[in-house]
């Protein structure tokens, strides 16, 4: 997240021309400052953009009533999703470690999206844990549900008053957020109800500032490697919230640590807190938990995080705070670094089916809102813009790859992020191919480049051992995407459609199994490349790819086929909570007992539990550790 975006996202969003349409799609046009797809002489129409729920109409616009609080779940053109349905509501004591919602009361939600909750009577006396009274100040946490039963948002907002409520104007309402994480500095994030000035306040260190805003990002700096430092937030309210963060250490110590991995929190089944608006939040909630009780220095998680292929700003940004808020409030504590996915997809859906990426790149494009939500580093390529393919030099026909594809260390660790569902278009796997787009797990030229230099650069570190790559597509797929990712079902002929300068169509020269190959190699060279952490099927698997692994079928054989040189791992989990997928048969895991009993050659581990993955780093020394957060059984030990 970086403030020109802020900026950006804080504008209207105004109607499109056919100036706005990039020149690498085609057959599109404006109609009436509408999108549509030009099939012949037919002009192909979208589907209906509006979302169920927006951002502010589920945060409610509270304000304060002589009992308590008043919220207004509405939408900007006066209609809800609410009439019937339900504001649970509850006190949290920001003086815990972890602070969460002790839900105790409701409220009824009336015809016109109204709902009162009484603070006094309701959260006085004994149920007064939190000392409101008082201190005349608290802060309460609500959970809005419909009328169907189906959560939709959690939020919370600071309120002063006994007797006579208001709301407090310096209310935190989303955050803090660690990200940025290096031995001598840290970033912080979160959201204020109203534009205010903030300040971060680090023990022993000083105060850091935050201009007059709603979205605030602080960078904290001038702090000693590994570490612990109590940090507070405040934006000028009654309110402030404390809570820790641990510094990296100076690299090349090889201090021990672990840091834990997963990906895929989508929707689960359509029940309770499986399915916040997006988020399987009861699974991604327990990830979080037993992430701070291992104490792990950092989370990453690669994509999938919501349902998305969204059609609509406001609904794509809605889930990413679900997600967010469900991370909460470990993330204060620990940095949960992201990488994309799919389903991170915005899109363009017309109502023949066509899905293609989603512009304005700069506003609107599945990479823009993934940077307006997580602040990840600058050091990736720009975009695929000037590549042989590009159809226009002057201008801006790809969307940007910054804060999506970049890399990070840890001590003597680098995690190397990649987006293979970048300028992704749904349709092109299914046969519609007369627009344009990059189909599901392609690695675009640009991106490659980019990786090979990363390697290269941190080949030659010398305080660097271990090398993690991570991409939401696994490479070598196992059970659920045997269709797509990096396989196909062996098929070469998948690749990204570009349209040339003249607006025709042309593909790309390398096709899927091509540029697998030349993934795969550059990560071979590396010596300091351990292993490769994938999601996209939801699964947890260990898959050892090592010399004489199968790695082709009768559907495509190169002339000069790779040879797998040595030993890496693909450490694949996407079992954070989306609908599991079985195993199916491909080359590399045909050996693998039905019953899973034990491992194969290749493919050596592999269950539909929900898992996550920890390493335990020590110098030189790797182990594996994977345990299910439902159940805090021991899935998998290895190396």
């Amino acid at each position: 997240m970086r403030y020109i975006l802020i900026l950006l996202f804080s504008l209207p969003l105004l109607a499109l021309s056919v100036k706005d349409i990039p020149k690498s799609l085609t057959n599109l046009d404006v109609v009436d400052g509408e999108l549509v797809y030009m099939k012949g002489d037919e002009k192909i129409k979208l589907v209906d953009e509006t979302p169920k729920y927006s951002l502010k109409m589920v945060r409610g616009d509270p304000v304060g009533t002589k009992e308590g609080l008043r919220f207004h779940f509405v939408k900007e053109d006066g209609t809800t999703s609410f009439d019937g349905g339900t504001l649970f509501y509850a006190l949290a004591d920001l003086s815990e470690k972890y602070p969460r919602a002790k839900w105790k009361r409701y409220a009824k939600i009336d015809k016109d999206g109204y709902a009162n909750i009484a603070i006094t009577n309701q959260l006085e006396g004994k149920y007064d844990f939190s000392d409101w009274k008082s201190k005349k100040h608290g802060v309460i946490y609500y959970r809005l549900q419909d009328k169907t039963g189906h959560i939709a948002y959690e939020g919370k907002v600071y309120f002063r008053g006994n007797g006579a409520f208001s709301i407090d104007e310096g209310s935190i309402i989303e955050g803090p957020y660690l990200a940025l994480q290096t031995n001598t500095s840290i970033t912080i994030q979160f959201e204020t109800l109203y534009a205010k000035n903030a300040k971060v306040t680090v023990e022993g260190v000083g105060v850091f500032t935050s201009k007059k805003a709603k979205l605030h990002e602080v960078k904290i700096t001038g702090l000693k490697p590994n570490t612990r430092y109590k940090y507070s937030v405040n934006a000028g309210g009654t309110h402030t919230e404390s809570y820790t963060f641990k510094t990296a250490p100076k690299k090349g110590t090889r201090k021990a640590f672990s840091f834990a991995f997963t990906s895929d929190s989508r929707n689960g089944i359509a029940s309770g807190e499986r399915t916040i608006e997006g988020v399987n939040a009861y699974m991604i909630r327990r990830i979080a938990a037993l992430s701070a009780y291992k104490d792990v220095a950092f989370v990453h998680f690669t994509g999938d995080m919501i349902d998305g292929y969204c059609h609509n700003v406001d609904d794509q940004m809605l889930q990413y705070v679900n997600w967010k808020r469900a991370v909460l409030p470990y993330a204060s504590h620990i940095p949960f670094n992201a990488s994309m996915g799919n389903h991170e997809a915005m899109e363009y859906k017309f109502t023949d089916k066509h899905r293609v990426p989603r512009f304005p790149y700069a506003t609107e494009s599945s990479e823009a809102l993934f940077a307006k939500n997580f602040a990840n580093p600058l050091n990736g390529p720009e975009s695929e813009d000037g590549a042989y393919y590009d159809p226009s030099a002057t201008t801006t026909d790809f969307p940007t790859y910054k804060e999506n594809v970049y890399y990070y260390t840890y001590d003597n660790v680098a995690i190397v992020s990649l987006n293979s569902d970048y300028w992704y278009a749904p349709s092109i796997k299914r046969g519609k191919k007369d627009i344009g787009g990059n189909p599901h797990a392609y690695v675009m030229d640009q991106q490659l480049a980019w990786f090979k230099k990363t390697l290269n650069t941190l080949q030659i570190n010398k305080n660097i051992d271990h090398i993690f790559v991570t991409l939401h597509t696994p490479v070598w797929p196992n059970g659920g995407h045997v269709k797509d990712d990096m396989w196909y079902h062996g098929k070469n002929d998948i690749r990204p459609l570009i349209a040339d300068k003249y607006g025709n169509l042309i593909a790309v020269k390398k096709g899927i199994i091509e540029r697998r190959d030349e993934l795969w190699t550059a990560m071979m060279e590396s010596s300091k490349v351990y292993a490769v952490l994938t999601g996209d099927e939801h699964n947890y698997a260990r898959l050892a790819v090592k010399p004489s692994m199968p790695i082709y079928n009768d559907n495509y054989k190169p002339e000069k086929p790779m040879k797998i040189a040595r030993t890496i791992y693909q450490i694949h989990n996407g079992a954070a909570g989306a609908p599991y997928y079985a195993k199916e048969d491909t080359p590399w895991n045909v050996d693998m007992p039905k019953d899973n009993s034990s491992g194969g050659e290749y493919l050596q581990n592999f269950t539909t539990q929900n898992a996550l993955v920890f390493f335990h780093i020590n110098g030189k020394e790797i182990k594996l550790e994977v345990i299910n957060p439902d159940t805090l059984d021991t899935i998998d030990q290895a190396f």
